[in-house]
């Protein structure tokens, strides 16, 4: 649900226009953004968000950028990561289909969503659109002239046979509506939320979940506090305000999970520490703060929390954060109601951010998690799709977890007749295919709960053997089939340099099942200690004598028909000093660290020394030194766009030091800025990618002051600024250079 969140900044500066540990697997299953054209546009999309698991068994999303008019698309992505574009959005202009969509639901054969902006009226459209990409808006909404309608719609929930949705602003006060659309289009305003007047309900709604008859949302602001309501209201309109924040307790609120009679949510700001808490909440709408987020400090949790409806195995709820984690790229963590946080995933784990960042909401299927990030990708940051399996499992808040008896098979040639059984809860529905010819599922391919698959495998007359698959409910089967006959052997090397010294050391070798082999050394100075044979995979054991002669040896083993070289090197003559460094070459990351290089002498009083030959590597430690020694260096993040390569001389060898190329990009968070007309003081933290990136904040408009974090700024930082009252009745929209990004702010006009 983290995605609403997100969505909610995206659609206020679209309207304003017009008026992220244990082990697991994490799969990048689409990167958004691969350019097509000489015009440098994105037509896949870019900035994927919230996706849908069709009946059909592929994935549908939308995009809130990219495409041919740069307005967004709606996708539909296989579970192998094949994407065909379904539509591309046009904003207002011909079909009116509108701007910044994001899907909701699939209800009888048809996906419902909502786009933020464009139309006729440009305030946004309710569409539905087929699996083959047929598209029909069923309603354009007018924002506060005529019947009032809203204006920004985003989520749909079913309803009986129609659905409920809200509009973020819009209506008689222009904080927003709530409304009912049946699927002929028919629409009919049930709640026009107030603000801060009257009954204090809030502003920038929201709608997340269903309860019983009614159906539970939150405000982005307004209410007593001006941070934010839970509210629940029923399909005829009856309205209670559940909740107001009060800051302390969190601002921004968002209900996204239920927890028996009770609800879980988070809030993106607010708590003890400003960057968000996570709190349950009873029917009557008491408050119980359970966990407080501390940014990117200590924990590296993040800020502005998002949970899902999606537990782990232990009852912990999955949820996210934008840019938490050790590379403050986005964390997937569970989170317990007693405040215990796991990291499960932390995002640009992956060179180059290749598995994305800026993670957003994620849904449960078949035991796996299927995910979007804002940025990062293989295609210079359009965004991703991603699958995780997590090592926690999935429980029963939002899925199934299915295992397997087995997890391969090692067959003989002959082939046969064989199983494997599937271990899951009852009422989950799994499905199994062979990935190759050779495998044939015999039996069922589907089933339901506990179940057995039955499948054969042909005969295999190649003397070399044959590796297949299956997928078994989400799980791979591995079958590793013998040739027939002849028999094939490979080692892990063909040669071993030891020193003088000499010392253990082992070869590997690899062999299909049941191919037997043996190992001999054919020189006295090599003596195998274990692993002399065997049969199939193996490993062995060896070692080599000390060599006390200046002159270097060489030596042989035989093993599984193959030759094993050993060249040993001669001791160093008396008197005579020599210099060993480990390692020769040493590859520095984007973020740069400290590295060493130990200096190993041979001699007697051997002295050397070590010194930097390029300004980006600096000499921490071991400058000089007698006999064996180490040298400590460090290099700073990279904050050129091109790779750095230099240079230490140590003991009169060279090593040398190459990291990768970098270049400074910032994360705002907020992405932008919403004020009431009374105006105030707010502020926006900085999150660049390197320690070592300088940034600075400028004003762009006159009513906005920037009061610190303005200039000279080294790595992460929090720009303050303070909009004076707005008097006028009209919308304020100015904007601050933050880090080289612009940054929108939006002030309300006072009511009239």
């Amino acid at each position: 649900m983290k995605t609403i969140r997100v969505f909610i900044a995206v659609m206020i500066l679209v309207l304003a226009a017009s008026w992220s540990a244990q082990a697991q697997t994490l799969t990048t299953l689409y990167s958004f953004c691969a350019i097509t054209n000489s015009g440098f546009i994105c037509s896949d999309g870019s900035t994927p968000s919230h996706l849908i698991h069709g009946t059909d068994g592929n994935f549908y999303g939308s995009t809130t950028s990219g495409g041919t008019n740069d307005l967004g698309t709606i996708f539909k992505l296989t579970p192998e990561g094949t994407l065909t574009t379904l539509h591309q959005f046009s904003g207002h202009l011909g079909v009116a289909d509108g701007s910044v969509p994001l899907l909701s639901l699939e209800s009888g054969g048809l996906f419902y969503g909502a786009a933020v902006g464009g139309g006729t009226n440009n305030h946004g459209t309710i569409f539905t659109i087929t699996s083959a990409g047929t598209f029909t808006t069923l309603h354009e909404f007018s924002g506060t002239n005529g019947v009032a309608d809203g204006s920004g719609p985003e989520v749909l929930l079913p309803s009986g046979s129609s659905f409920i949705g809200d509009t973020a602003l819009g209506g008689t006060n222009n904080d927003g509506t709530i409304f009912t659309i049946t699927p002929a289009g028919t629409l009919t305003t049930i709640h026009v939320f107030s603000g801060t007047n009257g009954v204090a309900d809030g502003s920038l709604p929201v709608l997340t979940l269903a309860n019983g008859a009614s159906f539970i949302g939150s405000t982005f602001s307004g209410g007593t506090f001006n941070t934010g309501t839970v509210f629940q209201i029923t399909a005829g309109g009856v309205f209670t305000t559940l909740h107001q924040f009060t800051g302390t307790d969190g601002s921004e609120p968002i209900v996204t999970a239920k927890n028996g009679a009770n609800f879980i949510g988070t809030t993106a700001i607010g708590g003890s520490n400003g960057f968000g808490t996570a709190f349950e909440m009873t029917s009557s709408g008491t408050v119980t703060t359970f966990y407080q987020f501390s940014g990117t400090n200590g924990v590296m949790d993040g800020s502005s929390p998002g949970l899902e409806p999606i537990t782990d195995s232990a009852g912990g709820f999955y949820g996210v954060t934008q840019d938490g984690g050790t590379n403050a790229a986005g964390l997937i963590f569970t989170l317990t109601t007693s405040g215990t946080l796991t990291p499960v995933y932390d995002f640009c784990s992956v060179s180059n951010c290749a598995d994305g960042s800026a993670p957003d909401g994620f849904i449960a299927s078949g035991g796996n998690l299927f995910g979007t990030t804002d940025e990062g990708g293989a295609n210079g940051g359009g965004g991703t799709v991603y699958k995780l399996i997590p090592a926690g499992g999935i429980g029963g808040g939002g899925g199934c977890t299915f295992a397997l008896n087995l997890t391969n098979a090692s067959p003989s040639a002959a082939g046969g007749a064989a199983t494997v059984s599937v271990i899951t809860s009852n009422g989950c529905a799994w499905t199994a295919v062979s990935n190759d010819g050779f495998i044939t599922v015999t039996g069922s391919s589907s089933g339901t709960g506990n179940g057995t698959v039955h499948y054969t495998v042909a005969a295999n007359s190649s003397t070399n053997p044959v590796s297949g698959t299956m997928t078994i409910a989400g799980n791979t089967f591995t079958v590793t089939q013998a040739g027939a006959g002849a028999c094939t052997f490979t080692l892990s090397a063909t040669e071993a340099s030891p020193t003088a010294a000499g010392g253990a050391s082992t070869v590997g070798v690899t062999a299909a099942h049941g191919c037997a082999w043996t190992a001999a050394s054919n020189d006295g100075f090599i003596t195998i200690t274990s692993g002399s044979s065997g049969s199939g995979n193996g490993t062995v054991h060896y070692t080599v004598a000390a060599n006390s002669s200046t002159n270097p040896v060489t030596g042989t083993m035989t093993i599984a028909g193959n030759t094993f070289t050993v060249n040993q090197a001669g001791a160093a003559a008396p008197g005579v000093c020599t210099f060993t460094l480990t390692p020769t070459v040493e590859k520095v990351t984007v973020k740069g660290g400290k590295k060493s290089v130990s200096v190993k002498a041979k001699g007697t009083d051997c002295t050397w020394t070590a010194v930097s030959n390029d300004s980006f590597i600096t000499i921490t430690a071991g400058t000089n030194g007698t006999g064996n020694g180490r040298v400590s260096f460090t290099v700073p993040g990279n904050t050129n766009t091109t790779a750095l390569v230099g240079t230490l001389t140590i003991a009169g060898e060279s090593v040398t030091v190459t990291q990768a190329p970098g270049g400074c990009t910032f994360r705002l968070s907020p992405k932008s800025g919403k004020l009431l007309a009374k105006g105030g003081a707010k502020t926006v933290h900085v999150t660049p990618n390197l320690s070592d990136c300088a940034w600075t904040a400028v004003s762009n408009d006159g009513f906005i002051t920037i009061i610190s974090g303005g200039t000279n700024i080294l790595g992460r930082g929090v720009v303050s600024y303070n909009l004076a009252t707005n008097a006028t009745s009209n919308i304020l929209t100015g904007s601050m250079t933050i880090a080289g990004q612009p940054y929108t702010v939006i002030q309300k006009g006072a009511k009239p």
